[in-house]
């Protein structure tokens, strides 16, 4: 078994129109279907709070990357989380977009970095040949 480094732990109850709630409390959310029309109620959904941390994840890669590099960089991740219907099986599936802008570099070394990051990055290893993740690389 490999090494664990630390574990999280959230608990959702009530599905896309339930809660979500980490164990220490520091995510507590209501969660909200946005596909399910207009809703009184206020509150996040699994994409977005997908897209929150592969978004810090990668973005910690690609610092990583470049700082192995020995590339001073400032760099700004938006990942874009959609839910979409998959014609496979007539239910559903996740296709991610990460828009990475990368001001220090070149745009060829700016893209070599966002690839790297993207070979390095657990979320990325994660969904690796499960869901479409595709990079667009700005240099700002």
């Amino acid at each position: 078994m490999s090494k664990v480094f630390f574990t999280s732990k959230a608990t959702a109850k009530g599905g896309r129109d339930g809660f979500a709630k980490s164990d220490d409390g520091i995510i507590d959310v209501n969660l909200v279907n946005p596909a399910g029309g207009e809703s009184k109620e206020k509150g996040s959904n699994p994409e977005q709070l997908f897209a929150a941390g592969y978004s810090a994840c990668y973005d910690g890669a690609l610092n990583l990357m470049a700082s192995n590099a020995k590339k001073d960089i400032d760099s700004t991740t938006s990942a874009e989380v959609s839910l979409m219907q998959d014609e496979a099986d007539d239910g559903f599936k996740i296709g991610v977009v990460l828009n990475v802008e990368i001001k220090g570099v070149s745009q060829a070394e700016a893209e070599d970095l966002a690839n790297q990051a993207h070979e390095f990055c657990p979320y990325s290893k994660a969904t690796r040949g499960n869901i479409d993740v595709e990079l667009n690389v700005t240099t700002g």
